[in-house]
C-alpha cells in the first residue's frame, strides 16, 4: 500500500485505465460510502458525484443515511456503481471517504480487505489499516490556498473529496462541471468556486499520490433515455398530471419533500391560461388531523385532494380516514413509511405501516393500498390513485417509504397520461332529473353508488353525508337491517375493487423451484438476489404486489408453488399475515422473511435467508 503523500507523478489521463499491478482491474462494479457530518453541505458534493457517473452512462443509485437532527451528527451517503444495472443497497462499500473523524475508526473497520480509504491528513491520532489502500488528502492546505473562510469552508471542504475521487476513479471533469451547473443553476459564481476546489484537489492527487487500488470507471451507454429523480418528486409530478387541485399537509419526515416538490411544480404547470391565476391550493394545516379533514372536505366537494405523511401522522389521520371510508369520500394519502413504533427512527426506512394502513379506521374498515416500487411507478400511481379514489369513492393510500421517496433513482422518462381523468359515477343535474338519485342505493350490484357534487343546481341532487348510520336513501337510521345492508354493500364495493386496482407484476422462469412475493422498494435487492441465486442453481419466480386488495393473480401464483417467500421490511411479517388471512387454505406455502434495521433490503440478506431455509427444506 502506498504511504500517505507518496509523491509519484501520474498524468491525469493514465488514471482512467490504471493497472492496479495485478492485472485485475475492477471497473464499474463497486460501492462508495461518504462519511461526513450532517449539515455541512455534503449532499451537494455527493449528488455531484452521482450525477457525473450517471452522465458517463453508468448505472448508479444513491442512498442517504442521515440522522434525525438538523446538524452535527454523522451522515453517510452510499453510491452503488454497477455495469450489470444492480442498484440495491450493498454493504460493505469498497471505497470509503472518511471525512468525519468521530466515526472514522468504525467506518474504516467496515472496509473489506483491499478496499480504499480516503481521509484527511489534518487529523491527529488516526490509525490506518495496512490491508487497504490509504490516500491522505491535506484538506486545510487546499482551503488556505483557495482563501476560503467563514461558513462556506465546511461546504467547500467536501468538494476536496470530489476532486480526489474524480482523479482516482477516472471520472471526467466535464461531467462534474455539468453536475454543478445543474445544481446551482444560474449562480455561476458558485459553480466556479466549487469547481476550483475540485480541480485543485484533482491536480494535487495526480501529482502527489500513486494509484494502486483496482477501482475504476469507464464510460458506458446504459443511462440513455433516463433521468435522475427522487420518488417523492416523481410522486408530486404524477399528482400534478393526475389533476390534484387541493393539498393539505403538515410537515413530517420523510414526506415533506413530496409537498415541497408540489409547491415547485404546481405554480409552473397549473395556472389558468387566460388569467394566470393558480388553479390549485397547497395548505399547511395546524396538524395531521386537520390536514386529513381538509382533504375529506375538498374530496366531498369534488376536488382531487391529497395529503402526504408518515406513520405518526397517519395515526392522527385515522379518524378522518374512517369517515372517508364510511361516508365514501374520494381522497388520496401518500404514506412515506419510516421506522416505528412511536417516533421510532424518523430518518430510516421501513414497510411497517402495511397492516395499520389496510385496516385504518375503527370498526370494520378496509382501505385500498398502492405499493410503488420505482420512481416511474411513483409517477404512475400519482395519477392512478386519484382515478381509483373517485371511481371507488374511498380513501386510497399510496405506500411509499423513505428509501424510495427521498433517495435519487434512475428512471425512464415519464410518459404523459394518455387517458382522460376517471371521475367515476358522478351525476349531472340533467342526469339526476332524468333518472332520480339516492346517494347510497346500489343500482349496479357492484357496491359503488352514484354521487353528485356541490354546485349541481338540481335540488334533487342534495343529500346528507354523515359518519353515522344511514339507509340507502341517505336518511339517518339506527335500524339493524339498514346498518347491515350498508356494511355489506361497502364490503361488496371492496370486492369490486379487487378487479380495479393495479395487477401484480409477475416474472416466471422455466424450472423455478420457489416463489417470491414482495411489495415496494425491496424490488432492486430481490432482482439482484434472484439473478445470483439462479447462477448458483436456485431459480425463482417473482410476484410483486402493486395493490391491496389482492386478486386471483396472487392466489394462482401461491397455488402453483410449494414454497413462497414473502420478503418485507418490518419485524412481524405484515404482508405475510395479510396473505395468510386472504388465503388461509394455502397458508402453509407462505414463509415470512422479514427484517427491520432501518436500512434498505440487501441482496445478500435475501440470498442468505432463502438459502438457509432451502437447506432445511431439502
Amino acid at each position: 500500500m502506498s504511504p500517505p503523500g507518496a509523491k509519484v507523478n501520474i498524468a491525469p489521463s493514465t488514471l482512467e485505465l490504471a493497472d492496479p499491478g495485478n492485472g485485475q482491474a475492477i471497473i464499474n462494479d463497486f460501492s462508495i460510502v461518504v462519511a461526513t457530518v450532517n449539515g455541512t453541505g455534503s449532499q451537494t458534493s455527493n449528488l455531484t458525484l452521482l450525477r457525473a457517473l450517471f452522465k458517463m452512462g453508468i448505472p448508479i443509485n444513491g442512498k442517504n443515511i442521515f440522522p434525525s437532527n438538523i446538524q452535527g451528527l454523522p451522515t453517510w451517503y452510499h453510491i452503488r456503481v454497477s455495469h450489470e444495472g444492480f442498484i440495491a443497497f450493498r454493504e460493505p462499500a469498497e471505497i470509503l471517504v472518511a471525512f468525519n473523524q468521530v466515526t472514522a475508526k468504525a467506518d474504516m473497520a467496515k472496509l473489506p480487505a483491499g478496499g480504499v480509504c480516503l481521509y484527511s491528513t489534518d487529523w491527529r491520532d488516526i490509525s490506518l489499516r495496512d490491508d487497504v489502500y490509504n490516500y491522505g488528502i491535506p484538506t486545510n492546505q487546499f482551503l488556505r490556498q483557495a482563501g476560503v473562510k467563514g461558513k462556506i469552508k465546511d461546504y467547500l471542504t467536501n468538494m476536496i473529496y470530489v476532486g480526489a475521487i474524480v482523479q482516482l476513479l477516472g471520472i471526467k471533469l466535464e461531467f462534474i462541471e455539468e453536475a454543478l451547473a445543474y445544481h446551482f443553476g444560474r449562480r455561476q459564481q458558485l459553480v466556479d468556486q466549487n469547481m476550483g476546489i475540485v480541480e485543485m484537489s484533482y491536480e494535487w492527487v495526480a501529482e502527489n499520490l500513486e494509484k494502486e487500488d483496482p477501482y475504476q470507471v469507464v464510460p458506458l451507454d446504459q443511462t440513455d433515455g433516463q433521468i435522475l429523480i427522487t420518488g417523492n418528486e416523481a410522486a408530486a409530478l404524477g399528482a400534478v398530471f393526475g389533476g390534484v387541485t387541493v393539498t393539505s399537509w403538515y410537515p413530517i419526515t420523510p414526506s415533506t419533500s413530496l409537498v415541497d416538490a408540489l409547491n415547485d411544480f404546481l405554480p409552473k404547470i397549473r395556472r389558468d391560461p387566460d388569467t394566470g391565476r393558480a388553479t390549485f391550493a397547497v395548505i399547511q394545516a395546524e396538524d395531521e388531523l386537520a390536514a386529513a379533514g381538509m382533504v375529506m372536505g375538498a374530496g366531498w366537494a369534488g376536488a382531487r385532494a391529497m395529503t402526504a405523511t408518515s406513520g405518526p401522522g397517519l395515526s392522527l389521520m385515522s379518524e378522518f380516514v374512517g369517515l372517508g371510508y364510511f361516508a365514501e369520500i374520494p381522497s388520496v394519502i401518500w404514506d412515506i413509511q419510516r421506522v416505528g413504533p412511536s417516533t421510532g427512527l424518523p430518518t430510516r426506512t421501513s414497510q411497517g405501516d402495511i397492516l395499520f394502513a389496510y385496516y385504518l379506521g375503527h370498526g370494520d374498515t378496509k382501505n385500498i393500498l398502492l405499493f410503488p416500487a420505482t420512481a416511474e411507478e411513483c409517477f404512475e400511481f400519482g395519477v392512478i390513485a386519484f382515478d381509483l379514489a373517485e371511481e371507488i369513492q374511498t380513501p386510497v393510500l399510496v405506500m411509499s417509504d423513505l428509501d424510495l421517496g427521498m433517495n435519487t433513482w434512475m428512471t425512464p422518462q415519464f410518459k404523459f397520461p394518455s387517458e382522460p381523468l376517471k371521475r367515476g359515477k358522478v351525476l349531472s343535474a340533467e342526469e339526476v332529473e332524468e333518472r332520480g338519485f339516492f346517494r347510497f342505493l346500489d343500482l349496479d350490484g357492484d357496491g359503488i353508488t352514484y354521487r353528485t357534487l356541490p354546485g349541481n343546481k338540481n335540488p334533487k341532487s342534495a343529500y346528507l353525508n354523515r359518519g353515522t348510520g344511514h339507509n340507502r336513501y341517505a336518511v339517518y337510521s339506527e335500524k339493524p337491517e339498514d346498518w347491515e345492508e350498508n356494511m355489506e354493500r361497502l364490503n361488496r364495493k371492496f370486492e369490486t375493487a379487487r378487479g380495479m386496482v393495479p395487477r401484480p407484476v409477475i416474472d416466471q422462469v422455466d424450472g423455478a423451484e420457489i416463489g417470491i412475493i414482495a411489495v415496494g422498494s425491496t424490488l432492486p435487492a430481490i432482482e439482484e438476489a434472484r439473478s445470483k441465486l439462479a447462477k448458483s442453481g436456485l431459480s425463482s419466480d417473482f410476484l410483486r404486489i402493486r395493490a391491496l386488495p389482492t386478486n386471483d393473480d396472487t392466489r394462482d401464483f401461491v397455488a402453483n408453488h410449494k414454497r413462497i417467500y414473502v420478503i418485507e421490511l418490518n419485524r412481524d411479517g405484515q404482508l405475510h399475515q395479510l396473505l395468510t388471512v386472504e388465503m388461509p387454505e394455502m397458508a402453509s406455502r407462505l414463509m415470512s422473511l422479514s427484517r427491520i434495521n432501518g436500512f434498505p433490503a440487501t441482496a445478500r440478506w435475501i440470498m442468505n435467508s432463502i438459502q438457509a431455509h432451502e437447506s432445511v427444506n431439502n
